[in-house]
């Protein structure tokens, strides 16, 4: 009974942290993508809502592997990145992988845990975190957003390659590491 009553619980959660980590209200009930319309949402061309068919909304192939340079290959890593709109809900669908996040100040806590196939895990809205394939083979996931626009911030990229550069003495001071650290970490951005 207790196992079930935190079951509960945590699907109580999830539902209420979804529901608070959503954004605005959509314009409309969907967008679909038209070049050629000179209909606009959000300053977007999109398609009449009133010529929307099945296949706008269907895709097929999702069973299929494809090369898709993605980073989940043995070993591969989705780096350190947040929605600052968003929260993500992500199951593997196949492999294992390595996820985590850390909370806010004061705490900074990190939160992770090694997922196999069937398993998921929520990324609440803001906060850092990650993914790492460490399966021997491939890992296949999905995420949903809480978010028609989420956005995405990697962090190295937007503190490392940010343009123009963030100044290295601002940088070394708040990483507490010498000035040519910071430039060395800078040419890889």
């Amino acid at each position: 009974m207790a196992n079930h009553i935190v079951f509960v619980l945590s699907l109580l959660a999830f539902a209420c942290a979804l529901a608070f980590a959503s954004g605005p209200s959509p314009v409309q009930d969907f967008y679909i993508a038209d070049p050629a319309s000179s209909a606009r949402v959000n300053g977007f061309p999109c398609l009449d809502p009133k010529l929307a068919q099945a296949d706008h909304f269907f895709l097929s192939g999702l069973d299929k592997a494809g090369n898709t340079s993605n980073p989940l290959a043995p070993l591969g890593l989705i780096p350190l990145h947040f929605h600052p709109r968003a929260t993500e809900v992500l199951t593997v669908l196949e492999g294992s992988l390595y996820v985590g996040f850390v909370t806010s100040n004061p705490n900074n806590q990190f939160i992770s845990k090694v997922l196999q196939k069937g398993g998921a895990f929520v990324f609440i809205v803001g906060l850092i975190h990650f993914q790492q394939n460490v399966g021997q083979g491939k890992a296949i996931s999905i995420s949903a957003l809480s978010s028609q626009n989420p956005g995405i911030i990697t962090v190295a990229n937007a503190v490392f390659g940010s343009k123009p550069s963030i100044a290295d003495d601002i940088l070394s001071k708040a990483f507490q590491v010498d000035k040519s650290v910071i430039d060395h970490l800078q040419v890889k951005f």
